[in-house]
């Protein structure tokens, strides 16, 4: 794997830091573009993007720090609030910026009077396709996030301890490159929602539908990844990811009848310009 990729005097360049800036500036293009579509203000993606940014790094990082908290080797929780692990470009969990990115947007939202649900709705495909740019970078990194040997099955599941920072695969066996299925994926369903897009009858269906395609991808690839099981023999991402299939399909089946006439307006005059 490549964790720095080249230094600039000093300053090293490492994988996943680039990989996450390309992941923000791809995000952030499209969902300007989006907003544009809909006849909303361009701008309004650069203060998303940067809540999203803030959230999501904070976010994630205090979810992995949970995480090694719970299935580490003990010690006080304040303990792993330490500058290695901080300010490491390692050790991001995505739920977690996943969670705080979408409060801080919220609360965004809620201060300049701006339809949550239509914000969701712009933002849901890019946020899709940024998410599997940014496994490349966990794929360049070698960061851990990789699946079972190819030539064997997850025996690891089945009787290891977890400990932080023990990966248990030994070096030079194949493994199950999980980020990178995980970018496939991620295209193909920022293809679906783009195409469908247009089609939606109400602010926010386009964002349940990302719900249950990102809750769907995750719970499946976990099958194969490396990650320790916590209820019912799903792993703590999985247990996330069923909440979010499940909250996404019971939105649309709440709001099946649900027609916005402002959304209707909006796919018409850009499926049939003047």
């Amino acid at each position: 794997m490549y964790p720095e990729l080249f230094k600039i005097g000093p300053v090293s360049v490492h994988s996943y830091g680039l990989m996450l800036g390309i992941a923000f500036l791809v995000g952030s293009a499209l969902f300007s573009k989006e907003l544009k579509r809909q006849m909303l203000d361009e701008n309004i993606s650069i203060a998303v993007t940067f809540l999203a940014i803030i959230g999501g790094l904070v976010g994630s990082k205090l979810f992995y720090i949970l995480e090694e908290w719970n299935f580490g080797t003990g010690g006080s929780f304040f303990s792993y609030f330490r500058a290695d692990v901080l300010f490491s470009p390692s050790g991001l969990t995505f739920y977690g910026g996943l969670i705080l990115a979408i409060i801080f947007i919220i609360l965004y939202c809620r201060v300049k009077k701006l339809r949550i649900m239509q914000i969701f709705d712009a933002l849901s495909p890019a946020a899709l396709l940024s998410y599997g740019i940014a496994r490349i970078g966990c794929h360049l990194s070698g960061d851990g996030c990789y699946g079972f040997p190819v030539n064997g099955t997850p025996y690891e599941f089945l009787g290891f301890s977890y400990e932080k920072g023990i990966i248990p695969t030994h070096p030079g066996v194949l493994v199950h490159p999980t980020p990178l299925y995980e970018f496939a994926a991620a295209i193909v369903l920022f293809i679906i929602l783009i195409a469908v897009r247009k089609k939606m009858k109400y602010f926010g269906q386009i964002f349940y539908l990302y719900l249950v395609f990102s809750g769907v991808e995750r719970l499946m690839v976990e099958f194969i990844r490396l990650n320790p099981k916590v209820i019912l023999m799903l792993t703590q991402a999985q247990l996330i990811s069923v909440i979010m299939i499940l909250a996404g399909i019971g939105a649309l089946i709440l709001n099946r009848n649900k027609s916005d006439e402002d959304l209707l307006k909006i796919n018409s005059s850009t499926i049939n310009p003047k």
